[in-house]
């Protein structure tokens, strides 16, 4: 596990520019409608050149649209515009400030093919900005992200700018394959130039698909109460294709921190090193450990571009890769719940025939509902929706993932865990965690996190439910352009919620209950007996075993991870001396000793012995010693270890890498490349797992590899973050 695994695939590799764009049917811009500030790609361009403050001024756009057209524009807010030394009279300060944005816009071409790798052929034209030229620093490339989503696309040499994943940081100098004049080489600045900002990707007049990047206008309940008009206030779609080997699957490429859109409200538009760290990492690490989510493709520095939050940070951008980037804000913007007064900048009147244009494209080509043709569909995609959220959330329960802030403008349709902001992973165990500091009744608490859920799938019924309803009164027929009724929505919204709602909470809970199961083997309500290394489920199993379990980790305090990966090794025949194994585990405490609790080591003996006995009451199963002489108990506990992970993404952690890559990103991005490996491989025994050599007996690599598997500076424990990135 010391170096990158190179990717290989079959695929044919292009670079990001000639990346193949899916059919005008698979695309969102050719689908929703856009701002009408902006309404196609040639009126993007001509507001490029003349009126491009158009897309940096926060603003509530259309009723109707869905979607506004913005270019990547990664600069410090407010601009630092300086006026001319010597104005004329009639200085015009609008026309100057125009001229000034559209200098640094990406609007013209290269000044050569050679320069950077073009082809003629490419469906992308690259345009660069005259005037804006910030360092752009290569920090990471998702290894797992690329194979999964994008295994066509040609990086270039850009895995050896990164560097050997080490958490020792860079410790000898780099061999490099391509030599600097190299066509990698330049594949690879195509890449950095892109993905951080510097260039953007938009079709030519003659090109066979229209394409410009957008954001997406959506709205939302802010911790339980209604903002208006949200948005992507600092992400750009700057590129979508179709999977080689799955041309039915798009995948949507979305720069966060590439600045401001008409969303930002009174926002910069950027994002900082320590937020787009976390993001980063994070997502591959649900992803390894089975949980719905969005992807990371990159993250790039621009330490040249200084951000304030609480301190003075410099800014970077983060790619993420998912089928759609549509929440369920999205809907809640074009049918807004009825209160007068809210926080926020404004919301729109409910427009319901974008509503129902919106439902259409998600039905059909985000979640891919089978219907038939001119049927209804608002039903069905909440129900689906409902499913996708359900089993992302008993995935988040399982893990002691938190996400801290489930607004409903951070919830997917897809079901996939995205907006990695003040998230954290269960240490100390305790129900009632809040990871978020800005989170101060605990809405967000690890405890709440499926009801939270169920409030944004209630919101979503909300707001479809005149379209629920119309087609009801249709006999399930799909409504049509045109379909509202002056004076029937409040009719239509009462019976559509009506219809719905039971069984949306029924389906939600058992949808829950089954994938929370299916990880610790079905029917146990606390979906834990796969972590605990149990093949069936027997009715008596979360009274003897997982409520007692539980409660023994909040009354002493144990850490949630290491306390399972460490009863992976338990045998039946330690039942009876499992004093030393009992010491061990009672060490996964807030302090480092044992809890001097009454009863604490007798509770986990009783314990144990219980759970012997429904282990060796699967012993049949397990079918003895197999042909290549590993008998059941080993063959049982390799599969223990594939759901515990022996490495989880903790707060000290990544607060460590932070510090790292903000000290000297060149070092730092060895150390960030390797916990993103050890995050994408949480199961493999890092750090000499079972070895018995002391720290002082293991090389530098493995020592750091197993400090970062152990609870880390105790002061660590219970770290909160804030919603500032």
């Amino acid at each position: 596990m010391r170096g990158i695994a190179r990717m290989v695939s079959s695929h044919t590799k292009y670079p990001i520019s000639a990346l193949p764009l899916p059919p005008p049917s698979k695309l969102l811009i050719h689908n929703l409608t856009p701002d009408p500030a902006t309404p196609s790609v040639s009126a993007f361009k001509y507001a490029l050149r003349n009126n491009p403050s158009i897309q940096r001024r926060g603003r509530i756009i259309s009723s109707e649209a869905h979607f506004s057209h913005v270019s990547p524009f990664p600069l410090p807010f407010p601009y630092e515009i300086e006026p001319p030394e010597d104005p004329p009279e009639a200085f015009d300060k609008e026309e100057y400030v125009e001229q000034w944005l559209a200098a640094r816009e990406a609007l013209n071409p290269a000044e050569s093919a050679e320069q950077t790798g073009s082809d003629a052929n490419e469906p992308l034209q690259k345009l660069y900005p005259a005037c804006r030229s910030n360092p752009m620093e290569l920090l990471g490339l998702s290894n797992t992200g690329l194979r999964d989503c994008l295994p066509h696309l040609d990086v270039g040499d850009a895995f050896e700018v990164v560097g050997e994943p080490s958490l020792l940081g860079q410790t000898g100098p780099q061999e490099r394959q391509h030599p600097e004049d190299s066509k990698a080489v330049a594949t690879r600045q195509e890449l950095i130039d892109v993905l951080g900002g510097h260039t953007m990707l938009i079709s030519g007049d003659e090109s066979d698909v229209s394409f410009a990047p957008w954001s997406l206008r959506y709205s939302g309940h802010q911790f339980g109460a209604w903002a208006g008009q949200l948005g992507d206030g600092r992400a750009i779609s700057i590129h979508a294709t179709p999977h080689p080997s799955d041309p039915e699957t798009t995948y949507e490429l979305q720069v966060k921190g590439a600045g401001r859109t008409p969303f930002s409200r009174r926002a910069d538009g950027l994002a900082v090193v320590r937020s787009s760290i976390r993001e980063y990492l994070c997502a591959e690490a649900m992803n390894a450990l089975g949980i719905p989510t969005t992807r990371s493709l990159s993250i790039i520095y621009l330490p040249s571009i200084s951000v304030i939050r609480e301190r003075r940070e410099s800014a970077c951008i983060v790619t993420r890769v998912a089928p759609s980037f549509l929440r369920i804000g999205s809907f809640e913007a074009l049918n807004p719940p009825k209160e007068l007064f809210f926080f926020g900048g404004g919301q729109q009147p409910a427009d319901l025939d974008a509503l129902r244009v919106l439902g259409e494209w998600v039905a059909d080509q985000v979640l891919h509902i089978k219907r038939p043709e001119g049927s209804a569909w608002a039903r069905e995609l909440i129900l689906e929706c409902t499913r996708r959220n359900a089993r992302m959330v008993a995935g988040w329960q399982a893990y002691g993932f938190m996400h801290g802030v489930i607004n409903t403008d951070n919830v997917s349709l897809l079901g996939l865990t995205i907006d990695y902001g003040p998230y954290a992973f269960m240490d100390i165990f305790d129900p009632m965690h809040i990871c978020n500091h800005t989170d101060e009744e605990g809405r967000y608490a690890y405890k709440f996190q499926p009801e939270m859920i169920l409030f944004a799938l209630r919101a979503l019924l909300n707001a479809l439910a005149p379209l629920v309803g119309a087609e009801a009164e249709l006999g399930n027929k799909a409504v049509t352009a045109g379909w509202p009724k002056e004076g029937k929505k409040d009719e239509w919204s009462d019976r559509g919620v009506a219809l719905v709602e039971e069984e949306l909470e029924d389906l939600f809970r058992r949808e829950y209950e089954v994938e929370f199961n299916a990880r610790m083997r079905q029917a146990c309500p606390l979906h834990i007996l796969l972590r605990l290394g149990l093949r069936r489920a027997e009715e008596k199993d979360d009274a003897a075993l997982v409520q007692p379990l539980f409660a023994m980790l909040a009354d002493h305090k144990l850490d949630f991870h290491l306390t399972f990966r460490h009863l992976a090794r338990f045998r039946p025949a330690l039942s009876s001396s499992s004093d030393p194994f009992i010491d061990t585990l009672l060490r996964y405490t807030s302090t480092g000793e044992v809890p001097q609790l009454d009863g604490a080591s007798e509770q986990w003996k009783s314990w144990l012995e219980k759970y012997a006995a429904r282990i060796e009451s699967e012993k049949e199963e397990w079918g003895g010693t197999n042909s290549e002489g590993v008998d059941w108990q080993a063959r049982r506990e390799k599969e223990v270890r594939l759901a515990n992970p022996r490495f989880v993404l903790r707060q000290w952690v990544l607060e460590e890498v932070i510090a790292k890559v903000e000290a000297d990103a060149q070092n730092g991005r060895h150390v960030l490349a390797k916990v993103m490996q050890m995050a994408c491989n949480p199961y493999e025994p890092w750090g000499g797992e079972g070895d018995t050599r002391t720290d002082e007996e293991l090389d530098a690599e493995t020592k750091e590899e197993r400090r970062l598997c152990g609870i880390g500076d105790r002061k660590m424990l219970g770290f909160q973050c804030s919603c500032s990135s």
